[in-house]
């Protein structure tokens, strides 16, 4: 594997902003966008659970639909791929004991060897361990994914703008998500910005380094 250098990490950040404005008439080659999809597959989560689904939009029909649904902003139906991150907002212990098995599985691992982490996993999330609700404590792993997913599009030079800014119960309605027991929580719009979108210039805002930074 060949890092990134701290020069490249650093520009590419820089480089990286939230598109008001994308170019509709591109789209992201099929090649880059299996590299994003796998970038959202490899993210991490607590206990490794994975208490999500990440619904790619591509359709234009049902981007045009969904517009309305997300304050009317234009990067929905502008965008190339409409990632809908969701959550689980019921986990039980079957989903925690296919879990494990596919952990003893992957790992040539006998089964019941992981017997003590299923019970810390149940005891955990199952049963409130956690003191979080399962849909806020499985929200909070969705936006581990939304900045490596972020992160990953900006090292291949492909634009995204994060977005809490929608109807919920309406989305997930039109994406028929609460008969699946899910619910959106964000969604990342990604393509590559319009030439006109004048914030692509724009000097990003940051409090000082000193003010966020403390070396203890």
């Amino acid at each position: 594997m060949t890092p990134f250098s701290a020069e490249s990490l650093i520009s590419t950040l820089e480089w990286r902003y939230a598109v008001k404005s994308f170019d509709a008439a591109r789209r992201i080659p099929e090649a880059t966008w299996a590299s994003l999809e796998r970038s959202l597959v490899l993210t991490p989560s607590s206990f490794g659970l994975q208490p999500w689904k990440f619904l790619v939009v591509t359709s234009q029909e049902l981007k045009d639909r969904l517009r309305p649904h997300c304050w009317n902003q234009r990067q929905v139906s502008e965008c190339s791929h409409l990632v809908v991150l969701a959550v689980m907002q019921e986990i039980d212990q079957t989903f925690v004991d296919r879990f494990i098995a596919l952990n003893e599985e992957r790992r040539g691992m006998p089964a019941g060897t992981l017997e003590g982490y299923r019970k810390v996993i149940t005891g955990s999330v199952v049963h409130g361990g956690l003191g979080l609700p399962q849909p806020e404590w499985a929200a909070r792993q969705a936006y581990i994914a939304l900045g490596q997913f972020m992160l990953a599009a900006a090292g291949l030079g492909v634009d995204t703008c994060p977005m809490e800014g929608f109807a919920p119960e309406a989305l997930n309605a039109e994406l028929g998500l609460p008969d699946r027991g899910l619910k959106a929580v964000v969604l990342c719009p990604a393509g590559y910005r319009s030439p006109e979108d004048k914030y692509a210039a724009a000097p990003k805002i940051r409090w000082p380094h000193q003010e966020v930074i403390e070396r203890l």
